[in-house]
């Protein structure tokens, strides 16, 4: 990592704040931030944050939805030194809980529609310090045992932190699916995250900057000659996805574009790409695409299309996103269609680009620049053989998981004397230096993006009362890439209908964990060893 920058995502911010601090920062809806509204916004928030106690090595969970505040709480984190951590809103309070706890949270960023959660589960919460109430604040103090402050009010009162030394080690939480089901927190070095961010400079055909002044000079130079990046990630900030490519643009001098709907509205989406000249959007493959060209030929049909002639770059990662609704796009949007492998531990894996007259086939990749496939024992799979590797990318990677050593050294893997991420993606490696995606080692089932583990929705099931065995697998699926599908077994003389098990699975799953239907089997089968025969319940689930 010596190579890279030495200097933490806050100081960045700063300095573009101070360059171009009246271009704007932030969109959403009628709100426009500039660069230094937003820079001064968060360094207020960061001054409530140090007042509280929580400065370097703090974490502070993120527990909102899209909105200029997730942004703003990311920026004061970082000020602090703190470490910003996601949290899934759609999780449950046990999920909520274990992660809170895991992560150490010292202090919580929280949206209203979810302050009564936060405050069920603090007193299981001691290292909790302050609640930050977003919209909604109704001035309780001391609720739940802790300092609860409003938002906005804390902003207000508040004067700006002063600006601090801090380093490219500091760090950002990206908390992933662990195999057992339960949350695993990616640890980002600063220096890495500002890392990823080297394409967006090379489209501008700059370099990535190496030190403040550097950055400085290429954000004025992005600005005075070209047109900066306005990104609108329409998958929520709370995953990688969006996450990362923010901070990308960000540190480019970029604007973000943020939607006010708390499910997706492909509306909503194309009208503030139509009213703020959105020139990069980031979408979750199929399951956003399908739904974006369907309100497409919707205006059409009326006779009033939308202008979409800002639009560049159109950004995809996550699950399939078919060469059809590329197509489809591309015949309304003369845009690059980017579609990207990545994972919450690693970005640049591998991408397949389309525009007008070069589509690309679906599901084909090219390695990224960083990128490899190693076979177990670590040897580069040679391309055109057939062999199976394991995909791995090198370059500016994180540094493991938290508190957890040995999931770290299994993903964050030595070979040929270098440090790789392997998440766990099998490929194999055509001639033409392309790659044929074979899936996770482990059964883990990508559902619009979203990571579900069989064996957490499996014991949930079994829990039931008339569940004697469950096996649960992904199906392919149109709208959400896969679907999860139980196949389950009931004890002699039992039975539950299907709303019985899904209100049993909804008491402790997130929603898109509850499988989207059940195949009743006599048996559920199993190997000698006892272990789920995964390709039986998947050729019962798709049979079906």
């Amino acid at each position: 990592m010596s190579d890279l920058a030495d200097f933490s995502l806050a100081d960045a911010w700063e300095t573009i704040a101070d360059v171009v601090g009246d271009a704007p920062a932030l969109y959403h809806q009628d709100i426009v931030r500039t660069w230094a509204e937003f820079e001064e916004r968060s360094a207020r928030l960061a001054s409530v944050l140090l007042a509280h106690g929580v400065g370097h090595d703090s974490k502070v969970a993120h527990y909102l939805y899209n909105g200029p505040e997730y942004l703003e709480a990311t920026f004061a984190s970082f000020k602090a030194r703190a470490v910003p951590v996601n949290v899934n809103y759609r999780y449950t309070d046990a999920e909520l809980s274990y992660l809170l706890d895991n992560s150490d949270a010292e202090a919580i960023v929280v949206d209203t529609t979810f302050a009564d959660h936060v405050e069920r589960l603090l007193p299981s919460l001691p290292k909790v310090k302050l609640v930050v109430e977003v919209g909604g604040f109704v001035g309780i103090e001391g609720r739940g045992g802790v300092a609860w402050v409003g938002y906005e009010e804390a902003i207000a009162a508040a004067e700006p932190a002063p600006r601090i030394a801090r380093s490219g080690d500091d760090l950002w939480f990206l908390y992933t699916g662990g195999t057992t089901g339960m949350p695993k927190g990616v640890m980002w070095p600063h220096r890495s995250l500002f890392g990823t961010g080297a394409a967006t400079f090379k489209n501008f055909k700059l370099r990535l900057p190496a030190t403040l002044d550097e950055l400085a000079a290429a954000v004025r130079t992005i600005h005075a000659e070209h047109e900066a990046i306005r990104l609108l990630p329409a998958a929520p900030l709370m995953h990688g996805t969006s996450a990362i490519a923010s901070w990308g643009v960000m540190c480019a001098g970029g604007a973000i574009n943020t939607l006010a709907s708390r499910s997706f509205d492909p509306a909503e989406l194309l009208e503030a790409v139509q009213r703020n000249r959105v020139t990069n959007l980031t979408i979750v493959g199929d399951a956003f695409a399908k739904p974006i060209i369907a309100e497409l030929e919707r205006a059409e049909s009326a006779g009033s299309p939308y202008e979409l002639s800002s639009l560049r770059l159109v950004i995809s990662s996550g699950v399939m996103w078919s060469q059809q609704t590329k197509d489809a796009l591309l015949a309304r949007a003369d845009v690059l269609c980017a579609d990207l492998l990545g994972s919450s531990e690693g970005v640049g894996f591998a991408n397949s680009v389309a525009k007008r007259n070069r589509p690309a086939p679906t599901a084909r990749f090219r390695l990224g620049e960083h990128a490899q496939v190693f076979t177990e024992e670590g040897v580069a799979v040679e391309p055109g053989s057939g062999e199976r590797g394991l995909l791995a990318v090198g370059g500016p990677i994180p540094i493991g998981y938290y508190k957890d050593p040995e999931k770290s050294a299994g993903t964050f893997r030595p070979f040929g004397g270098r440090v790789w991420s392997v998440p766990g993606d099998w490929a194999t490696v055509d001639a033409d230096g392309t790659i044929t995606l074979l899936g996770r080692g482990s059964v883990c089932i990508n559902t619009a993006g979203e990571k579900v583990f069989p064996e957490e929705v499996e014991e949930t099931l079994k829990t039931h009362a008339a569940v004697r065995d469950a096996n649960v697998v992904g199906v392919p699926d149109d709208k959400w890439g896969q679907a999860v599908v139980a196949v389950v077994s009931f004890e002699p003389g039992a039975s539950a209908a299907t709303a019985d098990l899904v209100a049993h699975c909804r008491e402790t799953l997130a929603g898109y964990k509850v499988p989207k239907r059940f195949e009743v089997v006599d048996v559920v089968r199993r190997g000698p060893n006892g272990k789920a025969d995964y390709r039986w319940a998947a050729s019962v689930a798709s049979g079906a």
